[in-house]
């Protein structure tokens, strides 16, 4: 069975599982292999549950006529779903970014979705298996198409391009993030960027956030895209103004002889690029403007992305789905800018940042010290160096820290929880 033979049985169902608890008559099931699992394994009960190819690397399946053996699952995955975007004609937005790379598409999405049938990543299903899978379960009646891309290593982005193929893109941010894989920020900038070398190879589209001098700059590179700036600037093709976030993000922009008020559910003034790039993407696609305005403010986050709760004792602000300096230093200054009272920072660790972990985090530090916080909670053994600070509660893990605030509960307090995943700051939602 060769890859042409493979994509028809594709067609024939359009359901892809790498779960073998997952299937559905006439999928395909494609077998992963991991260090705790060996999806092999599971061909055969895949098989009895009614997919109608497993592609494995399993050398006994050759002659079962139902089973595709390959030398690397992955690459076969990557190479159907490549095959699969050659074979439809609508238009794919690659997102990628150091930060906002989720909340910038479910805005993008929520704007198209006004207009046309949209098919975007689930959650930030971003990687080298989610953006096949993405690929693989756009629907039949597709109109556009969002893809969300990720990256923690030079040349993953220019990877995943050419396995979605986007014809639309746009970089959120370049920052301080994955130093461990990228080596400096430099790194960074050159692999996000990697989505700018493919569209102008592709004479395709990107947006531009103007007020990004970085990204202004590495877009002056690609002489056969055709660009779109967005920002704060009259220069930018699509303009908004910030207001406020107080605690909410609000902007306006103007288009024709009106003027529109956006008022939204996202926390921090960081998300005000975020929303802009909605905004562009949305008029490119002849959105009417007050369409636009109507799903941006009706956008509501979720998944502890600049999300706002108020429990019965506390209001919290949820930034905690992940953390690196960028982001971490953009959520400490929005969160010093709002009006509160007996604010309070709990912040986790910030992961992958390799020889540049202590002084970031020393940094980060320095930077919450300096603003009017009337607490500091820090959890993680990165932040170790300041336990003995004063004005510091330092704690290794959040299961410590959830005990300290279940014995001495806040009250009456604005509470910022910020972190990488990993450090599980969720947790301390229930005691908050």
């Amino acid at each position: 069975m060769n890859i042409e033979e493979l994509y028809q049985h594709y067609l024939a169902s359009r359901a892809v599982s790498t779960d073998s608890r997952l299937i559905t008559p006439g999928c395909l099931f494609f077998a992963f292999k991991g260090d705790n699992f060996d999806g092999n394994a599971f061909v055969p009960s895949a098989l009895e549950q009614g997919a109608s190819v497993c592609v494995t690397t399993d050398p006994r399946m050759g002659d079962n006529p139902r089973c595709m053996v390959v030398p690397d699952t992955m690459q076969t995955l990557q190479r159907l779903a490549a095959l699969h975007r050659r074979h439809i004609s609508i238009p794919v937005i690659g997102i990628t970014g150091t930060n906002g790379k989720t909340t910038t598409k479910e805005l993008v999405s929520a704007v198209l979705r006004r207009r046309y049938k949209v098919h975007a990543t689930e959650g930030n299903h971003n990687n080298h298996i989610g953006v096949p899978l993405t690929l693989l379960s756009i629907p039949a009646d597709c109109e556009i198409a969002v893809v969300e891309m990720g990256a923690n290593h030079p040349g993953e982005i220019a990877a995943l391009c050419e396995i979605a193929q986007p014809d639309h893109g746009l970089i959120t941010s370049v920052g301080k993030a994955h130093l461990e894989g990228f080596g400096s920020f430099q790194g960074v900038v050159q692999t996000k960027t990697e989505l700018y070398r493919y569209l102008d190879s592709h004479a395709g589209t990107i947006f531009v956030n103007s007020d990004n001098k970085t990204l202004a700059d590495e877009a002056r590179k690609v002489p056969h895209a055709t660009i779109i700036t967005y920002g704060s600037g009259d220069e930018a093709d699509t303009t908004a103004h910030f207001i406020s976030a107080d605690p909410y993000l609000t902007f306006y922009t103007e288009a024709g002889a009106g003027v529109y008020s956006v008022k939204t559910h996202l926390f921090g003034s960081y998300n005000f690029a975020n929303a802009a790039a909605a905004l562009a993407v949305g008029r490119h696609f002849k959105i009417d403007p007050y369409e636009i305005k109507q799903a941006l403010e009706q956008y509501i986050p979720d998944n502890n992305r600049s999300q706002i709760k108020q429990t019965s004792r506390n209001k919290l602000l949820l930034d905690c789905y992940n953390a690196n300096p960028t982001s971490m230093e953009a959520a400490l200054r929005s969160f010093a800018d709002i009006e509160a009272t007996h604010r309070v920072v709990i912040l986790g660790a910030m992961k992958e940042l390799g020889q540049e972990s202590a002084a970031e985090h020393r940094r980060i530090l320095e930077l919450t010290l300096s603003l009017p916080f009337e607490q500091i909670l820090l959890v993680g053994q990165e932040f170790d160096f300041a336990a003995t600070l004063p004005r510091i509660q330092w704690f290794p893990d959040s299961q410590s820290a959830k005990r300290a605030l279940q014995s001495r509960p806040l009250s009456d307090c604005t509470v910022l929880l910020k972190g990488s995943n990993s450090t599980r700051m969720w947790q301390l939602e229930e005691v908050l």
